[in-house]
């Protein structure tokens, strides 16, 4: 009988185990990253010109705003990028065809890059070129790959070019013209 009665005795559960310091720093970074993926902007939509610091070839922070035209092309780029080396003398031809309208610019970012590395490829047009070293502005933007440009009118993004642009293309070329033409009117009717 005794034997039964042994059998019979319950034993207390273990205390439950605290979580050490490592653990716990994860899982707060875990819940932080899922909080930024849940209310980072996406790329997939018409949006208005996003914000975000760059820098300009001298190191100073810079901003895209001030620099947009009324039409804009937000390129962004890489002298590592083999397409967006490829794309560049097209695009800097469209510029060059585009001078003489006020109302257009294009506006590169280098997107990881160097400035060095920058105005080695370009010449003397890199002192007009702003850098984001960390994809930030890129990103904000919906920027995932490069090279990406966004056709940006009166401060919102009408489209996106994904890849490599023929920007010596006729029909494009026509189209960006019709924003810009379409810009003029606006402001010759004293619309703001």
């Amino acid at each position: 009988m005794e034997s039964s009665m042994i059998a019979t005795v319950d034993s207390a559960p273990a205390p439950p185990k605290r979580l050490g310091l490592p653990a716990r720093l994860g899982l707060a970074a875990l819940a932080v990253c899922a909080l930024a993926a849940l209310f980072w902007p996406r790329g997939t939509h018409s949006f208005k010109e996003p914000g975000g610091f760059l820098y300009d070839s001298s190191g100073r922070a810079a901003t895209i705003g001030p620099r947009l035209a009324p039409v804009t092309l937000v390129h962004f780029w890489a002298t590592w990028c083999p397409p967006c080396i490829q794309e560049i003398p097209a695009l800097q031809r469209l510029t060059r065809d585009f001078t003489g309208h006020s109302e257009f610019t294009v506006l590169m970012v280098a997107v990881s890059d160097s400035s060095d590395k920058v105005r080695t490829f370009l010449g003397p047009g890199a002192d007009m070129v702003l850098f984001d070293p960390q994809w930030e502005v890129a990103n904000r933007y919906g920027t995932s790959k490069l090279p990406e440009t966004y056709l940006v009118v009166g401060g919102q993004v009408e489209r996106k070019f994904v890849g490599t642009t023929d920007w010596d293309d006729p029909a494009l070329r026509a189209e960006l013209a019709a924003h810009f033409r379409s810009s003029n009117r606006t402001a010759s009717a004293g619309t703001p």
